[in-house]
C-alpha cells in the first residue's frame, strides 16, 4: 500500500490545489510535497536492499486482457522515487518568488506530473507503464504551453510531436510483447524467448521512444528550445526528473526484454550517446543564453549516462543510477540560479551580465558549489557517477571512453565560462543594484548544496540501495 500511497497522494494534493484560492496554493502544494517526501523516506527506511520487489500491489484491472494494476519497488525504482520526491518540494519552493497566473492550475499540474512520474518508476505492468508514461506528458505540455515564453506554442507543439512519435513506437513494441506473452505482466515479458530478428526491431521500437525522452543524439532537437521557453519549474521537472524516465525505460524495459537486440545494436546506441556528449558540449560552449547553456549541458550529461548503461557493466549501471540523482540535484539548482538572475535583471544573456559577485557573496558560493558538482570535481556528487560511468565505458572499449572522457574538459570550459560571464567582469546599470539571496532562496539552495557534498563524499548508501537490483537485472541481459 505504500507504493499506491506514493502514487495517489500527489493526485489528492492536486485536487486540493485546484480548489484553493489565491497565493495560498503555493504553501498547500509545498506542504503536500513534503508529506510525499516524508512517505518516500519512510519507504526507504522500511526497504531491504536486495534484488526483490517490495511494497508490491497487484490488483486485477482488465482481467479479460490480462492487464493488472501491478506496482512495486526494487532498488532501481527506489532511487528514482527518491529523486522525484526529493526534487519536487525544491521545484515548488523555488517558484515562491514568482507570481504565475492561475496558480491553482499551475501547481496542480506539477503535482499531477509527480504522481505520473512515481507511477512510471513503480509500474510492473506494460499497460500501466505506458499509461503513466503518457500521463506524465500532459502536465508538462500545459505548463510549457500556457506559462512559457513568447515562442511557447510552436515549441510546445514540436515537443508534443516528438514525444508522441516516440510513444507510438513504444506502443507498437509493447503491443507485440503482449500478444506474445498473453499478458502485460513485466515478469512474463521478461520470460519471453524471442527470435533474434524480432528482438532487433523491438530494440529500435523501444529505444527510439526512450532516446527521445532522454534525449540522445540525434533525437534531441526538441530539448534546448523546450527547456529555454518553458517556465523554470517546468524546465526543472523536465531536466531534473522527466529525462530520467527515458534512462529508466532503457534499464527496466529495453535491456532485459530484448537482450539479443541489445547485443546487436547496443554498440550503435553507445556510439550515438558518445557523439551526443561531444556535440552537446561543443554547442554549449557557443551559447550565450543561461538556460540554453544548461540545456545543452544536460544533453551532454545524459549522453554519458546512456553510454554507461550500454556498456552493460556493473560500473556503468551503478554510475548511471547515482548520476541520475546527482544530475537532478545539480541541474535543478543551476536552473534555479538562472531564474534568480533573470528575476533580478530581466535577462539571461551573458553579454548583458557581469560583476554580480561583488554584491552577492551567498549567491556566488552556492553557484560555485553546484557548478563544481556539474563539472565533476572530486568530492562532489558529479565525480562519483562520472567516474563509474567512464570506468564502465572503458571496460567496454577504451577508445570510446577516451572520447566520452572529453566531457570532463568540455564541461569545465562552458560552465566556467558561464560563471565568469555572469559573476565576474564589469558591472552595468542592471547588475549594479543586484541583491543577494532572499531567505526563501537560501532555504532552497542550502539542502541542494548539502547533497552535492554528501553524495560526493559518502555515496555508499545510494550505491548499496541499487547494487543488488542492478546486478540481478544484468543477469537477464548478459546471458
Amino acid at each position: 500500500m505504500l507504493t499506491l500511497f506514493l502514487i495517489l497522494l500527489p493526485l489528492v494534493a492536486a485536487a486540493v490545489a485546484l480548489a484553493a484560492k489565491g497565493e495560498s496554493v503555493k504553501q498547500i502544494a509545498f506542504l503536500f510535497s513534503l508529506v510525499e517526501f516524508a512517505a518516500a523516506l519512510y519507504t526507504i527506511f522500511q526497504f531491504t536492499p536486495d534484488a526483490s520487489t517490495q511494497f508490491a500491489l497487484n490488483l486485477s484491472w482488465i482481467a479479460s486482457l490480462g492487464i493488472s494494476f501491478k506496482v512495486g519497488i526494487d532498488g532501481i525504482s527506489m532511487m528514482l522515487v527518491l529523486l522525484t520526491t526529493l526534487l519536487v518540494p525544491f521545484i515548488i519552493l523555488s517558484s515562491f518568488g514568482h507570481r504565475y497566473k492561475n496558480p491553482s492550475a499551475f501547481y496542480a499540474l506539477i503535482l499531477v506530473m509527480q504522481s505520473a512520474l512515481v507511477g512510471v518508476f513503480t509500474a510492473r505492468d506494460a499497460f500501466l507503464f505506458y499509461l503513466f508514461w503518457e500521463a506524465a506528458l500532459i502536465p508538462v505540455y500545459f505548463l510549457a504551453g500556457i506559462w512559457g515564453g513568447e515562442k511557447r506554442i510552436q515549441i510546445t507543439f514540436k515537443f508534443f510531436v516528438y514525444t508522441i512519435f516516440g510513444s507510438l513506437f513504444m506502443l507498437l513494441g509493447l503491443a507485440y510483447l503482449y500478444f506474445q506473452a498473453g499478458t502485460t505482466d513485466l515478469e512474463a515479458i521478461y520470460a519471453l524467448n524471442l527470435p533474434a530478428g524480432t528482438q532487433s526491431w523491438l530494440f529500435w521500437a523501444l529505444f527510439i521512444a526512450f532516446a527521445i525522452k532522454m534525449p540522445v543524439f540525434p533525437f534531441h532537437t526538441w530539448q534546448p528550445d523546450t527547456y529555454t521557453e518553458s517556465p523554470t519549474p517546468a524546465t526543472m521537472l523536465l531536466s531534473g526528473i522527466m529525462l530520467k524516465m527515458g534512462i529508466y525505460g532503457v534499464i527496466r524495459w529495453l535491456l532485459p526484454v530484448v537482450p539479443e537486440g541489445v547485443a546487436q545494436w547496443g554498440t550503435t546506441a553507445l556510439i550515438l550517446s558518445v557523439i551526443g556528449i561531444v556535440y552537446g558540449s561543443i554547442i554549449a560552449i557557443r551559447q550565450h543564453d543561461l538556460k540554453r547553456i544548461l540545456a545543452y549541458s544536460s544533453f551532454a550529461h545524459v549522453g554519458l549516462m546512456s553510454a554507461g548503461i550500454f556498456s552493460l557493466s556493473i560500473e556503468g549501471m551503478q554510475g548511471a543510477m547515482v548520476q541520475m540523482l546527482a544530475h537532478g540535484v545539480n541541474i535543478v539548482g543551476l536552473f534555479f540560479i538562472a531564474e534568480i538572475i533573470q528575476r533580478r535583471v530581466h535577462t539571461r544573456e551573458l553579454q548583458q551580465l557581469g560583476g554580480i559577485t561583488q554584491n552577492t557573496p551567498s549567491l556566488t558560493v552556492f553557484f560555485m558549489i553546484l557548478l563544481l558538482g556539474s563539472v565533476a570535481l572530486p568530492l562532489t556528487n558529479g565525480f562519483v557517477g562520472e567516474f563509474l560511468l567512464l570506468a564502465g565505458v572503458f571496460k567496454f572499449n577504451p577508445w570510446y571512453a577516451g572520447v566520452a572522457g572529453l566531457t570532463i574538459i568540455l564541461s569545465a570550459v562552458y560552465m566556467l565560462r558561464l560563471f565568469q560571464g555572469v559573476m565576474f567582469g564589469n558591472r552595468n546599470e542592471e547588475t549594479e543594484v543586484f541583491t543577494d539571496l532572499t531567505l526563501t532562496e537560501k532555504v532552497t539552495l542550502i539542502p541542494l548544496a548539502f547533497m552535492v557534498f554528501w553524495i560526493g563524499m559518502y555515496p555508499a548508501p545510494f550505491l548499496k540501495l541499487t547494487e543488488p537490483a542492478v546486478s540481478e537485472l544484468l543477469k537477464l541481459v548478459v546471458r
